[in-house]
């Protein structure tokens, strides 16, 4: 009988010592409170705690090998429960664009972040080569092309797309442009369906962007090798960059001169000739541009700006990549930001609806400047 209460007394002991959350004071209490915290889920639990953990060391943290990796987990999810340990997997999967999430059935295999080999490796695919697409999706009637679709495909020995699943592997996508890295991106790739990564043209700087054009580097981890792939000259439309914050006083057009000794006279005309203030507000000029897109009278828009981007008439009316594709504008708010003798800045908010029926909300700032007393578009941002 004693016995029996000692076996039951050093039970009770040893399940009291038992850890609920983690303990990252060094490697070896993280695995082992990761341990306690496993053996107390029923089996299912058990795989997708597995793969939460996978998720965070993987994609949630920013080091380089595994030792460092599991140190920046460990203070990641240092005094952390389970629930807490699901949460913060779902949120790290969502930002990172991986169809995953902490309540469905397990679909990453036997994972052990604690284990560089298992006995069956579900990232060991036999793929020989990378081969990746890029895709644009369809274009807006205004801006163009706004985004790239990049797909990265496995290949086997022959060169065909390789068919697998149940794997977890690493996919980083870097982008460079002139040699410089603008961003780097990563995903998970569980089967040959893998839908890639995309690119939005209204993420990439426009002053980081050499000729219009963009390096993107694919690699792809699986237990044994890691396999790269670039495409060099990638051309992306400048029209929907990030374009950097700016005043329009700031354009080289609508420098305003204070110190009159630096003022170049032109000796055919009258000493006293001062330039002609514009009349009326800004925003009738940008109001009578989008009533002439509304209208279809390209002509008439086009004749209200001076915006050296938009380039000839031609341009500006291409069905495609400029403004000929617009059916109609219906606009909700035009508000003068700021106005000085020279320069303005206008805002509008508006829907553009297509040729093909497609309505686009559009939150623009106008940049406009006085040419001869007229106001003209000088420049044209989506916020």
């Amino acid at each position: 009988m004693k016995r029996v209460l000692f076996l039951i007394c050093t039970c009770l002991i040893l399940s009291s010592c038992k850890k609920d959350q983690v303990d990252a004071t060094s490697t070896q209490t993280l695995q082992s409170s990761i341990n306690d915290m496993t053996s107390s889920l029923n089996t299912l639990q058990q795989d997708k705690f597995n793969e939460a953990l996978y998720i965070l060391k993987t994609f949630g943290v920013e080091a380089e090998g595994d030792t460092s990796e599991l140190a920046e987990l460990g203070k990641m999810i240092d005094g952390k429960k389970v629930p807490e340990i699901f949460l913060l997997a779902d949120q790290v999967a969502q930002k990172n664009g991986i169809e995953w999430t902490s309540t469905g059935p397990p679909t990453l295999g036997s994972l052990n972040i604690f284990e560089d080999a298992q006995e069956s490796d579900p990232n060991d695919v036999s793929a020989s080569s990378l081969r990746f697409a890029v895709n644009t999706p369809a274009a807006d009637s205004i801006l163009g092309p706004k985004s790239l679709q990049v797909i990265p495909r496995l290949l086997d020995a022959a060169g065909k797309d390789l068919v697998f699943s149940g794997a977890a592997l690493e996919v980083e996508m870097q982008i460079f442009s002139n040699g410089r890295r603008i961003s780097t991106s990563k995903n998970l790739m569980q089967d040959n369906k893998f839908k890639g990564f995309t690119i939005r043209f209204a993420s990439l700087p426009k002053e980081k962007i050499a000729d219009n054009k963009i390096d993107i580097t694919i690699n792809v981890k699986t237990s044994k090798k890691t396999l790269k792939m670039s495409k060099i000259g990638v051309p992306v439309n400048p029209k929907a960059l990030l374009m950097p914050a700016g005043n329009p006083q700031d354009n080289p057009a609508n420098v305003i001169i204070d110190d009159p000794e630096l003022i170049p006279i032109d000796s055919s005309l009258p000493v006293d000739t001062k330039p002609i203030t514009p009349s009326g507000d800004p925003k009738s000029s940008v109001s009578k541009f989008l009533n002439n897109l509304n209208s279809q009278n390209l002509r008439g828009a086009y004749e209200t700006a001076d915006n050296p981007n938009w380039g000839s008439f031609e341009n500006f009316s291409n069905p495609t990549s400029g403004f000929g594709g617009v059916k109609n504008v219906t606009v909700k708010n035009i508000a003068t930001n700021q106005a000085t003798a020279n320069a303005a800045s206008v805002n509008a908010i508006y829907d553009v609806t297509d040729k093909s029926g497609k309505t686009t909300a559009l939150q623009v700032t106008f940049g406009l400047k006085n040419v001869n007393g007229d106001w003209k578009i000088a420049s044209y941002k989506i916020n």
